[in-house]
């Protein structure tokens, strides 16, 4: 007697029995195991909360890590833009580091915070 294929089955999938159950066959290739930083970490949290169909989807497809690494690829880059951008506005500079650490400090946590917000709400909580 013939069994109908499962959809994982008509899409290339394949099985393991392990006792009495049929475990899908399901590994990350060296390739897309690439590591990813704090933003990826955050994007794939966020994905995994809120947009669970998109994050099954890339993970099915097998492009859950490229996605992950491109995320925070971009979300590095433009961190260094918006923090450069910042500190030019604000006046922030070496001459104010030598001349008052304690201020150039609290200027460049503000720039920090300010920037990240802005990463996160542009990439990672899309």
């Amino acid at each position: 007697m013939k069994t109908a294929k499962s959809f994982f089955e008509q899409n290339g999938g394949t099985y393991t029995r392990v006792g009495d159950y049929l475990l899908p066959d399901l590994a990350i290739g060296e390739a897309d195991a690439q590591p990813i930083g704090k933003y990826g970490r955050m994007r794939k949290r966020y994905l995994k909360e809120t947009c669970s169909a998109l994050y099954t989807n890339l993970l099915l497809s097998g492009k859950l890590w490229e996605h992950l690494a491109e995320i925070d690829r971009s979300c590095e880059e433009r961190m260094e833009i918006i923090t450069r951008q910042m500190k030019e506005r604000e006046g922030v500079t070496e001459a104010l580091k030598a001349k008052n650490q304690w201020e150039w400090i609290r200027l460049m946590n503000i720039i920090q915070s300010s920037a990240e917000e802005i990463v996160l709400n542009e990439l990672v909580y899309i």
